[in-house]
């Protein structure tokens, strides 16, 4: 395999696990919102989502793979890129180029990750050590209250607000990227860009949303 094919192997397989991580992403968002409208829903599809073996021993391990993959995979691109511009892209001047999104791409990636490292010693980890370590039977209507609870605090609500607005930033150049890495170059090209792009602020922006409502909720 030659070094454009190499590129172009790493480019379709890192935009496959981009894609796959929306998906769960959108189905994280639809099970979180459920939080603000009825704690009673949220609840019975949050213990779902922790009980069920599928998605425990199945989907849970492909979502961690999937994660570690996207970045390493992000950092190896970088790093290649960034070797190729310097030999071959004398004229390179930046904004006039591309813009400041794609270019940052990896800067606005850590700080995503950064936010995925909180969020698993936030939700995950206490989850593993209530059922796993300490034992404790499985009980429906806790979750809720976790969640809330997490967001009393201002600074790790505004952590989480900084956090979805660069995942937005992320999102906003590399889902609808990774629509033409894969190859998709049809007459549905463009209204998929359109709604890659919607989807990249709109999420986000629900999340906010989400953490916000429970923060503010508990002042009252």
């Amino acid at each position: 395999m030659g070094v454009n094919s190499s590129s172009i192997a790493r480019k379709f397989a890192m935009a496959l696990s981009g894609l796959f991580l929306v998906l769960f992403l959108a189905q994280h968002f639809t099970i979180n919102f459920t939080s603000v409208i009825s704690p009673d829903t949220f609840n019975e599809l949050s213990h779902f989502m922790g009980t069920n073996f599928f998605v425990q021993a199945l989907l849970q391990p492909v979502l961690i793979f999937g994660v570690i993959f996207h970045f390493v995979m992000g950092f190896v691109l970088e790093v290649r890129n960034h070797r190729a511009r310097a030999v071959k892209y004398v004229d390179f001047r930046g904004s006039k180029n591309s813009m400041w999104v794609s270019r940052n791409m990896i800067y606005t990636g850590l700080v995503v990750l950064a936010f995925l490292c909180l969020h698993f010693y936030d939700f995950w980890v206490p989850e593993l050590v209530y059922k796993y370590v300490e034992g404790n039977p499985p009980v429906e209507t806790r979750y809720f209250e976790e969640l809330v609870h997490k967001f009393e605090s201002p600074v790790r609500t505004i952590l989480y607000v900084v956090s979805f607005v660069f995942l937005a930033l992320h999102l906003y150049h590399g889902f609808a990227s990774s629509f033409q890495s894969v190859g998709w170059n049809n007459k549905y090209s463009k209204a998929m860009g359109k709604f890659a792009r919607f989807f990249a602020i709109a999420v986000p922006a629900g999340f906010i949303f989400i953490a916000l409502y429970h923060h503010f909720n508990q002042l009252h």
